[in-house]
């Protein structure tokens, strides 16, 4: 069983519809079911960069399963492209990491690590800007 406490106006995906809390709200889900917050929601016009693409292509792909395939092509175009633009260690890892849990098809934790590579390919990109 799941908790989630929504202020008013917060959105939040359960199994692909979108929600919208009025006034406080709380959930229990009590069965499985694949939840975002609105946080963790990401607009298709902010993945503007490989990392950012990777995410949002796996979170369609755990909001909506029926277009698996479709998913899938992209969720590996967008590693590709993140894995050669990141080269460090930790960068690595990230990408092992997401790997393993997008081929079981645990979503919800390749989030956690593309969340991860989004924070490192920023770093990169800030760097680039700044030596420029």
């Amino acid at each position: 069983m799941l908790r989630i406490a929504l202020r008013d106006g917060e959105k939040v995906v359960v199994n692909g519809a979108v929600l919208t809390a009025v006034g406080r709200t709380q959930l229990r889900v009590e069965n499985q079911a694949a939840i975002l917050r609105g946080r963790e929601i990401m607009a298709p016009e902010t993945a503007t960069t490989p990392a950012r693409a990777l995410y949002f292509h796996t979170m369609m792909a755990y909001v909506d399963p029926t277009h698996g395939e479709s998913h899938q092509d992209r969720i590996i175009k967008a590693l590709q492209q993140v894995a050669s633009m990141l080269a460090e260690p930790e960068a690595r890892a990230a990408c092992l990491s997401f790997a393993s849990h997008a081929a079981k098809m645990d979503y919800y934790k390749a989030l956690t690590d593309c969340r991860q590579l989004i924070q490192l390919e920023t770093e990169l990109l800030d760097g680039i800007g700044e030596a420029a």
